[in-house]
């Protein structure tokens, strides 16, 4: 399973057909298997939980009933795995990644979309404070910065950041377009430490993060994501190419509204 991306952009290595990306741009990430069973974890998350009484209790067992799955980081990662490097650049550990960085000015518009995100070890349930997170996803239109025709000299949308000891972390971003061929999503990887992000190591995990239904019909429906409106009429969970095999440790809880943006919360068991 690859990203594809086919709007506004020259014929080039990165557009060649779906059959062509499958093969060339299977993420060497995302043919690691699934660590970990449910079993072992809910053990885990009771001796994890010192405070708090049974309600946190249950609550971090259920935000810990499995690991993420894993995904494939599609062929715009700029982590050094195809083309670009992100990751070595001075300013890519940012809460806010709507603006590009570096010799880079440009700035991403939309709907604002806030992710909070929470990491947690799959086998304990206790959090991965001090982990980092890489966060990429492609702009209103459906484009990537550093891979997209007219987005070469741009890196918005991308950026790094170090969960607390909650083991939580957040980003300030639009909410995505909808390209052909996908269902609207965001890329992220995890890291056991930031110098290991910042060094492109090997990520613990590579995943999608896939919108909600809801919230995606209606910031389609504004005038600014014209493009995605189209695109995303023809696709659907069910057909899409990452997340058909399932999606419920994948999908955001979404709250907010056009006029104040939204927020996006995930737990992500790793």
């Amino acid at each position: 399973m690859t990203d594809r991306h086919n709007h506004d952009h020259d014929p080039d290595i990165f557009d060649r057909g779906l059959a062509a990306d499958m093969e060339t741009f299977y993420s060497r990430r995302g043919a690691l298997k699934l660590l970990g069973a449910a079993g072992l974890v809910a053990g885990g998350a009771v001796a994890a939980i010192t405070a708090g009484g049974a309600q946190a209790a249950t609550a971090a067992v259920e935000a810990c009933v499995g690991k993420v799955p894993t995904e494939t980081g599609g062929p715009y990662p700029a982590d050094g795995s195809n083309g670009p490097d992100i990751l070595t650049q001075s300013g890519v550990v940012r809460r806010d990644i709507r603006s590009s960085f570096g010799s880079f000015t440009g700035v991403a518009t939309g709907v604002p979309l806030r992710y909070e995100i929470t990491l947690l070890d799959a086998a304990s349930c206790a959090p991965l404070a001090g982990a980092a997170l890489y966060i990429w996803q492609c702009d209103k239109d459906g484009a990537y910065t550093l891979y997209s025709a007219g987005k070469l000299n741009e890196n918005y949308l991308r950026g790094v950041q170090v969960a607390d000891s909650t083991g939580t972390l957040a980003f300030q971003a639009i909410f995505p377009g909808c390209y052909s061929g996908r269902w609207p999503h965001a890329h992220f990887e995890v890291y056991n430490t930031l110098a290991q992000a910042t060094a492109s190591s090997t990520p613990r995990l590579t995943s999608q993060l896939a919108l909600p239904p809801a919230n995606c019909a209606t910031v389609y429906a504004t005038s600014a994501y014209s493009t995605s409106l189209a695109n995303y009429r023809r696709i659907t969970l069910a057909g899409d190419m990452v997340f058909r095999d399932g999606y419920s440790r994948q999908m955001p809880t979404v709250t907010g509204d056009l006029t104040s943006g939204y927020t996006a919360k995930i737990t992500v068991s790793v």
